[in-house]
């Protein structure tokens, strides 16, 4: 088969002569870029103010989000140590479980606003947009604006973006790195300027900063693509992504050298590791450890076939667990993956279609190979990391085929690619039988009949044909559209959120909520409503039941109990604010979670005991009892999964610092939370 080269060679991102300097902003700002139709850039900014509409609106609603991550936030804010090592508390007890670079970001804006919840989540969704604009200038550069704007409004679209960008966890900053890599190695791609590499090996290396070792997924593809398509010779295009490599080192490793240079007794507790050090932080519990399952310090539930956190297997990213998250496109993404490589067969070497699809292809294959044969901590709303790849796929497989549409074999492959779209779509919705279900039948019906339209009879349609085209990207759009309403329209907080309507996702097989439930584990739902708009997910902010939100109460010792975050009544919050200025620590609580709410509620450090899981051995107990008698801790918060009354400690180390609390101090209660004054004279042994 003949190449696809001459349909972007004739793309628009050849030079064209530059408007007149007397042009004002406002003319470039609407007229786009020269070589573009005239509908393109109004068409952008549509795309981009939607996005932004979608993601702002009603944001303050999850108020806190994640209070762990939120906590962590304030503690920046009032500790510039704590800023830079990203401690869950001002007094740097211990660190989150992360690199900081997210937290970077929300707490500059925090100090700039104050610490509320806009400050916080509204970074995160202005990273979404930036991401949806550099997802379109990427595949617009090369096959023009129609597929740049396909490709951003699937990553828009995506549920589990509108999801987790407009949440405050570390896959926002993550996703719009990742994307601007991508972006900076078509760059390279076309103009073979070694810069360029080094950007994109920056972008990653600081991608790690956010997430770790998710961030280098995406290298495969992106190596691949520029060692077989680079524009110059073998020898240079070594040597550049030899450069790009240590740039990407240079970038991830300097806070981590920084860190590791800096004495133990002079810094935080390194969240997440069982031996304070970022190594095993690194290659351990944000490591290797994702995939083999081998991951000391981690929580769940019983061990399933092949993973406590569920079934492994090719199709994980496509069951009730993951499937609504993200999937929606990703059969036309592969179906359009493989008939664009089979197209360019006989392409040349530097083909910039087969590129393309080696670049986006590898991120999106990769990746969803280690999400879903990973037997380590995984979680539903990871699979925002697939949506820019989908995207770019779609949009640049899809405009391709589309050009070729007078050839059988590209009808072909473009019926395929919606066909599967609807029913998928159809499938997907289908899990949530009750929520809106005249739409799944819209998606089936409507798709199949248009697949057949562009199977037949596009090519002989004329002008007609653009609206054939526009049915098409509308019914593959309109289910995940819809689902990303819903979850835009609903409250969000909790460790483990989950996109679209209540019921359509949760933790699956193996984790806490099973078969199409809840995050938490718990039954609930949205009000009745159209979208059902106005209910919440994970735990509505402020539905308390003794000191703990009620959606994410789980029974003692449980996961949901320990992953969930607490909500102090009026009088406990008093209590810990009284004489604050006369401790380091105005309580201590077992798990971050549970001590950020505290944290949050008073503005005063609160010590997380065993950090984010209760499972690191921080602090040991003779350390514990030494800052007791120091009179550095007030409270001893129990209950939830801290152990105590209504809990049961998660560690050994948390257990004995439980079970001493308890044999050598009074139980209290306030405001309906069994707490423990540190500073009274303890009980005889």
């Amino acid at each position: 088969m003949d190449t696809l080269t001459p349909l972007v060679e004739a793309g628009p991102h050849k030079p064209v002569p530059a408007p007149p300097r007397s042009a004002g902003r406002l003319h470039r700002l609407l007229a786009g870029r020269p070589g573009d139709p005239r509908w393109a850039r109004p068409a952008l900014l549509v795309l981009l103010g939607g996005t932004a509409l979608l993601y702002l609106w009603g944001l303050g609603a999850s108020g806190w989000a994640n209070s762990f991550y939120s906590a962590a936030v304030q503690a920046g804010t009032k500790s510039w140590k704590a800023f830079f090592f990203g401690s869950s508390d001002a007094a740097n007890f211990i660190t989150v479980d992360k690199p900081p670079a997210a937290l970077w970001v929300m707490e500059l804006s925090a100090r700039l606003f104050g610490v509320n919840a806009w400050s916080i989540l509204v970074p995160q969704a202005l990273e979404g947009v930036a991401a949806v604009g550099l997802l379109y200038a990427g595949v617009r550069r090369w096959f023009g604006a129609g597929a740049g704007l396909l490709a951003g409004a699937v990553l828009a679209l995506t549920p589990v973006a509108a999801l987790m960008f407009r949440f405050n966890n570390p896959d926002a900053l993550l996703v719009l790195l990742l994307t601007a890599a991508a972006y900076a190695m078509v760059r390279a791609l076309d103009e073979g300027r070694t810069r360029w590499l080094v950007l994109a090996g920056s972008l990653i290396g600081f991608g790690f900063l956010a997430k770790m070792l998710q961030t280098v997924l995406v290298v495969p593809g992106f190596g691949l693509a520029y060692l077989v398509a680079g524009p110059v010779s073998l020898r240079r295009r070594i040597v550049q992504l030899l450069a790009a490599g240590g740039a990407m080192v240079a970038s991830a490793m300097w806070w981590v050298v920084a860190v590791m240079a800096v004495p133990a007794s002079a810094r935080p507790y390194i969240g997440g590791s069982q031996n304070n050090s970022l190594w095993n932080l690194m290659f351990g519990y944000n490591g290797f450890g994702r995939l083999t399952g081998n991951e000391t310090g981690s929580v769940g539930g019983a061990v399933t076939t092949g993973s406590r956190w569920g079934a492994t297997g090719l199709l994980r990213m496509f069951n009730t667990q993951f499937g609504a998250q993200a999937s929606w496109i990703i059969p036309a993404a592969l179906i359009l993956l493989a008939g664009g490589l089979v197209f360019t067969l006989r392409a040349g070497r530097t083909d910039r279609l087969r590129s393309s699809l080696v670049l986006w292809g590898g991120w999106l294959v990769v990746t969803a190979a280690a999400f879903s044969l990973g037997k380590g901590i995984i979680h539903p709303y990871y699979t925002v990391a697939l949506a820019p790849a989908a995207g770019a796929l779609v949009g640049i497989g899809g405009s391709a085929m589309w050009r070729l549409r007078h050839r059988w074999q590209a009808r072909a492959v473009l019926a395929t690619a919606l066909g599967a779209t609807a029913v998928w779509s159809y499938l997907l919705l289908l899990r949530t039988p009750a929520w809106n279900p005249w739409l799944r039948d819209v998606v089936l019906l409507g798709g199949l009949v248009v697949s057949v339209l562009v199977a037949g009879w596009t090519h002989l349609l004329g002008r007609a044909a653009g609206l054939v085209a526009a049915s098409a990207v509308l019914l593959a759009l309109v289910g995940p559209g819809a689902y990303s309403l819903a979850t835009a329209a609903t409250t969000h907080s909790g460790a483990i959120p989950s996109a679209g309507p209540v019921g359509a996702g949760g933790a699956g097989p193996g984790g806490f909520g099973g078969p199409g439930g809840r995050a938490d584990g718990l039954a609930g739902g949205a009000p009745a409503g159209r979208f059902g708009f106005g209910g919440t997910q994970g735990g509505a902010p402020g539905a308390t039941q003794g000191g703990a939100p009620r959606a994410t109460r789980g029974a003692p010792g449980s996961v949901r109990g320990l992953l969930g975050g607490s909500t102090p009544s009026a009088a406990l919050t008093a209590a810990l604010q009284a004489s604050s200025g006369r401790y380091t620590w105005v309580a201590a609580a077992v798990g971050s979670n549970r001590a950020s709410g505290y944290q949050l509620a008073t503005g005063k450090p609160v010590m997380a005991i065993g950090g984010f899981n209760g499972t690191d051995p921080a602090p040991t107990l003779a350390e514990f009892e030494k800052l007791v008698s120091e009179g550095k801790i007030h409270y001893f918060i129990a209950g939830g999964a801290g152990g105590g009354p209504g809990g049961t400690a998660v560690s050994s180390t948390s257990s004995q610092i439980t079970t001493w609390v308890l044999s050598h101090f009074t139980a209290q209660t306030l405001g309906g939370t069994t707490v423990y004054d540190l500073t009274v004279v303890p009980l005889s042994p």
